[in-house]
């Protein structure tokens, strides 16, 4: 079976923003996921918007984020938020003490049966509900 990985915004930002900043996390992601080719990429709508956000920070012209969107909607599947994932987070949030939108993230990972959440900024290597296993790309050695 594929590993399901859940891709939080921060890690989404790096592998398409092109300035010199990102360029060695972009180029280490690309690595990761290139031998991560067999696994399933997940994404929620939420992440969508805080992508669609941070771009617009930038002044990223929306038609190119749009493009950029659709782009990583062809390698990864998305998933809606519902009132379980709200509700879920919720019990994450008080269980676990992340944010409230870090714990949709983990909710929403939970739901579609994610193994990894790649994210910069939650704890690395912590193992949420037994499932779910948080890892910074940017600590493991490639």
């Amino acid at each position: 079976m594929k590993d399901r990985i859940f891709i939080d915004t921060n890690v989404l930002v790096y592998i398409h923003l092109f300035d010199e900043e990102s360029q060695d996390k972009r180029k280490a992601l690309q690595n990761l996921l290139h031998r991560r080719i067999d696994a399933e990429l997940i994404i929620n709508v939420q992440v969508i918007n805080e992508f669609y956000n941070v771009l617009l920070r930038k002044n990223i012209e929306d038609n190119v984020i749009q493009e950029k969107i659709h782009s990583q909607l062809e390698t990864c599947s998305a998933s809606e938020l519902s009132l379980k994932t709200v509700f879920s987070a919720w019990k994450l949030r008080e269980k676990y003490k992340y944010s409230y939108w870090d714990s949709l993230i983990l909710a929403s990972a939970l739901e579609n049966s994610c193994s990894i959440l790649y994210s910069e900024d939650m704890q690395h290597g912590q193992v949420i509900e037994d499932n779910l296993k948080i890892i910074n790309p940017f600590e493991i050695s490639l």
